[in-house]
Protein backbone atom coordinates (compact mmCIF):
# COMPACT_ATOMS: atom_id res chain seq x y z
CA UNK A 1 0.00 0.00 0.00
CA UNK A 2 3.17 2.10 0.71
CA UNK A 3 4.20 1.66 -2.16
CA UNK A 4 1.24 2.48 -4.61
CA UNK A 5 1.14 5.71 -2.48
CA UNK A 6 4.61 6.73 -2.86
CA UNK A 7 4.01 5.81 -7.03
CA UNK A 8 1.35 8.95 -7.04
CA UNK A 9 3.17 10.79 -5.30
CA UNK A 10 6.21 10.71 -7.96
CA UNK A 11 3.05 10.78 -10.46
CA UNK A 12 1.95 14.34 -9.10
CA UNK A 13 6.05 15.08 -8.99
CA UNK A 14 6.20 14.61 -12.37
CA UNK A 15 3.19 17.04 -13.46
CA UNK A 16 1.33 14.31 -14.58
CA UNK A 17 -2.83 15.33 -14.34
CA UNK A 18 -4.68 12.30 -15.21
CA UNK A 19 -3.94 8.47 -14.46
CA UNK A 20 -4.68 5.30 -15.72
CA UNK A 21 -4.49 1.95 -14.05
CA UNK A 22 -4.60 -1.62 -15.57
CA UNK A 23 -2.39 -4.70 -14.21
CA UNK A 24 -1.55 -8.11 -15.36
CA UNK A 25 -1.29 -11.26 -13.80
CA UNK A 26 -2.05 -15.04 -12.81
CA UNK A 27 -4.62 -15.70 -10.56
CA UNK A 28 -5.39 -12.60 -9.69
CA UNK A 29 -9.19 -12.34 -10.71
CA UNK A 30 -9.02 -15.25 -7.91
CA UNK A 31 -8.22 -12.83 -5.37
CA UNK A 32 -10.00 -10.36 -6.63
CA UNK A 33 -12.94 -12.48 -5.94
CA UNK A 34 -12.34 -13.48 -2.93
CA UNK A 35 -11.36 -9.75 -1.46
CA UNK A 36 -15.06 -8.52 -3.39
CA UNK A 37 -16.83 -10.76 -1.43
CA UNK A 38 -15.33 -10.28 1.87
CA UNK A 39 -15.53 -6.50 1.13
CA UNK A 40 -19.15 -6.51 0.15
CA UNK A 41 -20.64 -10.27 1.73
CA UNK A 42 -21.98 -11.52 -1.54
CA UNK A 43 -21.13 -14.97 -1.94
CA UNK A 44 -18.27 -16.40 -3.66
CA UNK A 45 -20.31 -18.21 -6.03
CA UNK A 46 -22.02 -14.61 -7.43
CA UNK A 47 -18.55 -13.03 -7.97
CA UNK A 48 -16.87 -15.50 -9.54
CA UNK A 49 -15.92 -15.29 -13.20
CA UNK A 50 -13.87 -17.76 -15.43
CA UNK A 51 -10.79 -15.35 -15.15
CA UNK A 52 -8.58 -16.21 -18.37
CA UNK A 53 -10.67 -18.88 -19.63
CA UNK A 54 -11.45 -21.31 -17.16
CA UNK A 55 -13.68 -24.29 -17.64
CA UNK A 56 -16.67 -25.04 -15.72
CA UNK A 57 -14.93 -27.47 -13.62
CA UNK A 58 -11.94 -24.95 -13.13
CA UNK A 59 -14.70 -22.39 -12.36
CA UNK A 60 -16.14 -25.16 -9.90
CA UNK A 61 -12.82 -25.58 -8.23
CA UNK A 62 -11.83 -21.87 -8.35
CA UNK A 63 -14.77 -21.22 -6.35
CA UNK A 64 -14.10 -23.82 -3.80
CA UNK A 65 -10.83 -21.79 -3.36
CA UNK A 66 -12.30 -19.00 -2.73
CA UNK A 67 -14.89 -20.00 -0.12
CA UNK A 68 -12.20 -21.83 1.65
CA UNK A 69 -9.61 -19.24 1.79
CA UNK A 70 -12.43 -17.18 3.52
CA UNK A 71 -13.67 -19.65 5.92
CA UNK A 72 -9.93 -19.98 6.79
CA UNK A 73 -8.41 -16.76 7.01
CA UNK A 74 -12.06 -14.78 8.22
CA UNK A 75 -10.93 -11.62 7.00
CA UNK A 76 -12.82 -8.76 8.53
CA UNK A 77 -14.97 -6.92 6.16
CA UNK A 78 -14.69 -3.73 8.33
CA UNK A 79 -11.01 -3.78 7.96
CA UNK A 80 -9.85 -3.51 4.42
CA UNK A 81 -6.34 -4.17 5.00
CA UNK A 82 -7.01 -6.96 6.89
CA UNK A 83 -9.33 -8.19 4.07
CA UNK A 84 -6.04 -7.52 1.39
CA UNK A 85 -3.76 -9.49 3.99
CA UNK A 86 -5.67 -12.43 4.28
CA UNK A 87 -6.66 -13.04 0.97
CA UNK A 88 -5.69 -10.66 -1.80
CA UNK A 89 -2.14 -10.30 -3.68
CA UNK A 90 0.55 -7.18 -3.25
CA UNK A 91 -0.93 -5.91 -7.16
CA UNK A 92 -4.66 -5.29 -4.85
CA UNK A 93 -2.50 -3.52 -2.17
CA UNK A 94 -0.51 -1.42 -4.61
CA UNK A 95 -3.22 -0.50 -6.68
CA UNK A 96 -5.32 0.26 -3.26
CA UNK A 97 -2.57 2.43 -2.47
CA UNK A 98 -2.21 4.15 -5.64
CA UNK A 99 -5.68 5.37 -5.14
CA UNK A 100 -5.62 6.59 -2.24
CA UNK A 101 -2.07 8.33 -3.10
CA UNK A 102 -4.02 9.94 -6.17
CA UNK A 103 -6.33 10.98 -4.55
CA UNK A 104 -4.15 12.80 -1.90
CA UNK A 105 -2.57 14.32 -4.59
CA UNK A 106 -5.85 15.59 -6.29
CA UNK A 107 -5.05 13.23 -9.24
CA UNK A 108 -8.26 11.59 -11.11
CA UNK A 109 -7.88 8.02 -11.84
CA UNK A 110 -9.63 6.11 -14.69
CA UNK A 111 -10.08 2.63 -14.08
CA UNK A 112 -9.54 -0.98 -15.63
CA UNK A 113 -10.94 -4.19 -15.12
CA UNK A 114 -12.35 -5.97 -11.95
CA UNK A 115 -8.93 -6.24 -10.27
CA UNK A 116 -8.74 -2.63 -10.46
CA UNK A 117 -12.35 -2.11 -8.99
CA UNK A 118 -11.41 -4.21 -6.12
CA UNK A 119 -8.57 -2.30 -5.07
CA UNK A 120 -10.50 0.99 -5.73
CA UNK A 121 -13.58 -0.16 -3.53
CA UNK A 122 -10.89 -1.03 -0.44
CA UNK A 123 -9.16 2.67 -0.82
CA UNK A 124 -12.79 3.73 -0.97
CA UNK A 125 -13.93 1.76 2.31
CA UNK A 126 -10.78 3.09 3.83
CA UNK A 127 -11.07 6.52 2.73
CA UNK A 128 -14.68 7.38 1.05
CA UNK A 129 -13.76 10.85 -0.52
CA UNK A 130 -10.96 8.52 -3.10
CA UNK A 131 -14.23 7.74 -4.62
CA UNK A 132 -14.53 11.76 -5.77
CA UNK A 133 -11.15 10.82 -7.93
CA UNK A 134 -12.56 7.54 -9.43
CA UNK A 135 -13.82 7.67 -13.20
CA UNK A 136 -15.30 4.34 -14.36
CA UNK A 137 -13.93 3.16 -18.14
CA UNK A 138 -15.96 0.14 -18.74
CA UNK A 139 -17.90 -2.92 -17.15
CA UNK A 140 -15.78 -6.69 -17.52
CA UNK A 141 -17.74 -9.45 -18.25
CA UNK A 142 -16.33 -10.93 -14.75
CA UNK A 143 -19.11 -11.43 -12.58
CA UNK A 144 -17.97 -8.97 -9.63
CA UNK A 145 -17.30 -6.15 -12.18
CA UNK A 146 -20.93 -4.74 -12.17
CA UNK A 147 -21.02 -5.29 -8.26
CA UNK A 148 -17.84 -3.40 -7.96
CA UNK A 149 -18.73 -0.60 -9.75
CA UNK A 150 -22.32 -0.40 -8.06
CA UNK A 151 -20.77 -0.01 -4.79
CA UNK A 152 -18.13 2.73 -5.89
CA UNK A 153 -21.48 4.68 -7.19
CA UNK A 154 -19.81 4.69 -10.68
CA UNK A 155 -21.22 3.84 -13.97
CA UNK A 156 -18.98 2.48 -17.00
CA UNK A 157 -20.06 3.66 -20.14
CA UNK A 158 -18.26 1.17 -22.38
CA UNK A 159 -19.46 -2.18 -22.33
CA UNK A 160 -17.63 -3.91 -24.98
CA UNK A 161 -17.86 -7.62 -23.60
CA UNK A 162 -13.47 -7.25 -22.01
CA UNK A 163 -12.60 -9.91 -19.43
CA UNK A 164 -9.71 -8.97 -18.68
CA UNK A 165 -8.17 -5.31 -17.55
CA UNK A 166 -4.71 -4.67 -18.41
CA UNK A 167 -5.69 -1.37 -18.93
CA UNK A 168 -7.19 -1.85 -22.09
CA UNK A 169 -10.43 -0.43 -21.14
CA UNK A 170 -9.16 2.55 -19.16
CA UNK A 171 -6.90 3.40 -22.13
CA UNK A 172 -9.67 3.30 -24.48
CA UNK A 173 -11.70 5.44 -22.26
CA UNK A 174 -9.13 7.96 -21.85
CA UNK A 175 -9.46 8.20 -25.83
CA UNK A 176 -12.95 8.59 -25.74
CA UNK A 177 -12.88 11.25 -23.13
CA UNK A 178 -9.88 13.49 -24.86
CA UNK A 179 -12.06 13.16 -27.87
CA UNK A 180 -14.87 14.25 -25.81
CA UNK A 181 -13.20 17.34 -24.67
CA UNK A 182 -11.99 17.89 -28.00
CA UNK A 183 -15.33 18.85 -29.19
Amino acid sequence: IETGIGLAKCAKEDRVKLLVTGEMGIGNTTTSAAVTAALTGVPASRVTGRGAGLSSEGLHKKMQVIEKSLAINRPNPDDPIDVISKVGGLDIAGLTGFYLGAAACGLPIVLDGVISCTAALAAVRLCPLVADYLIAAHCSEEPASALLLQELGKKAFITAGMHLGEGTGAVTAYSLYKYALAL
